[in-house]
């Protein structure tokens, strides 16, 4: 097989999701209605997709993505369509800051592995066709640890949390081979609940376990996960606080994982969110080893559409310099702009002037 060396994460990245168009937003909601079929909607996505993808090579985005168009939610799309988990509707939603989320969640019902007809494994094929030889084409995933939030085990089925990560190991190896098989060599694990465990009460908890069990849990599912991948895949993980209409889940800087995570985690690079100060702020980076996992210092905002002052980013990558030489950081916003359907409140415009802005900075930082 022909290895392709990226070096990714880049100078300039993002995360991920961007804002459906209206036009997305009508056909889910003709295809919900029984209006148009699935293959209509499916290729009205498709057209979509071709077209933010023509807009950040235009932008000047090295890695791009499908803006997680085909999904509703960041991560149960992808979960629900392993084997063992189902999708359905709980009696309350996640608690953000001010406002309950829309009622949406996965459960294990059965013994977990990977679905070799995933529909994302299809949706990457016919993604990585579009973007052809302009980028690299990036996927993003919901990390295997987000399977150990509250009330998606199922004690029944796996009294013995041992157990149930040795089947979650084992899922996502064969997840993450099937995504390389299928061409891709930048992926990226969307982790909240890494994050979480950073907060002064556990958000999504009901392990029973304490944080630095879970901590350690989490590097050893995560490298577990990690051990024997192609070299030739980038890896990285993006560790996220919450990113639902512009609202945010738990602050907490990273420092209570930083120690065990940032120094053990073999990822190729860490998207961490940096945009205000709930984020706390950069000394936990200086148990990232040197010459490393890449940094990528969210330190653009997502959440709203006004650019930041050119003059505090660079002062702020200048300060993460104390921790991390230059030459191992990267710049992007904190999150994707659309992490579930409803996308954050900004226009399509302002997620495309943040964008560039982020690549035209990251040339005067780097050249």
């Amino acid at each position: 097989m022909v290895k392709t060396l990226v070096k990714a994460p880049f100078r300039a990245d993002h995360v991920g999701s961007l804002l459906r168009p209206e036009r997305i937003h009508q056909a889910r909601k003709d295809f919900q209605e029984g209006n148009i079929s699935s293959q209509t909607l499916h290729e009205i996505e498709t057209e979509e997709i071709k077209h933010i993808v023509d807009k950040q090579i235009e932008v000047g985005l090295k890695a791009v993505t499908d803006g997680e168009f085909r999904r509703r939610f960041w991560h149960t799309d992808f979960i629900e369509h392993l084997n063992g988990v189902e999708g359905y509707i709980p009696e309350e939603g996640f608690s953000f800051k001010g406002e309950e989320t829309e009622r949406y969640d996965v459960r294990v019902i059965g013994k977990v592995s990977f679905n070799q007809d995933h529909p994302q494994i299809k949706d990457f094929i016919e993604f990585k066709e579009i973007v052809g030889d302009r980028a690299i084409a990036k996927q993003t995933i919901p990390s295997p640890n987000q399977l150990f939030n509250a009330g998606i085990r199922n004690p029944d089925i796996y009294p013995d949390i041992e157990e149930y990560a040795k089947d979650i190991i084992s899922t996502y190896r064969e997840a993450i081979q099937a995504f390389y098989d299928a061409g891709c060599r930048y992926l990226q694990l969307d982790d909240v609940y890494i994050a979480g465990l950073n907060a002064s009460e556990i958000p999504f908890n009901d392990s029973g376990h304490s944080r630095e069990e879970l901590i350690d849990l989490a590097l050893r599912v995560a490298n577990g996960v990690l051990e024997d991948k192609p070299e030739d895949l980038i890896v990285t993980t993006h560790l996220c606080r919450g990113n639902y209409r512009s609202n945010w889940a738990f602050e907490g800087s990273y420092a209570k994982i930083a120690p065990v995570l940032f120094a053990k985690e073999k990822v190729d690079g860490f998207f961490l969110e940096y945009d205000d100060d709930r984020s706390g702020d950069f000394k936990p980076l200086e148990y990232i080893p040197n010459r490393g996992a890449q940094v990528v210092l969210g330190v653009f905002t997502s959440k709203h559409g006004k650019l930041e002052s050119k003059e505090n980013i660079k002062a702020r990558v200048e300060e993460a310099t104390k921790y991390v030489p230059l030459e191992q950081l990267c710049i992007s916003p904190q999150c994707g702009f659309a992490s579930t359907h409803h996308g954050n409140i900004l226009t399509e415009e302002e997620q495309w002037a943040k964008l560039k802005f982020i690549v035209d900075i990251s040339k005067e930082i780097w050249g």
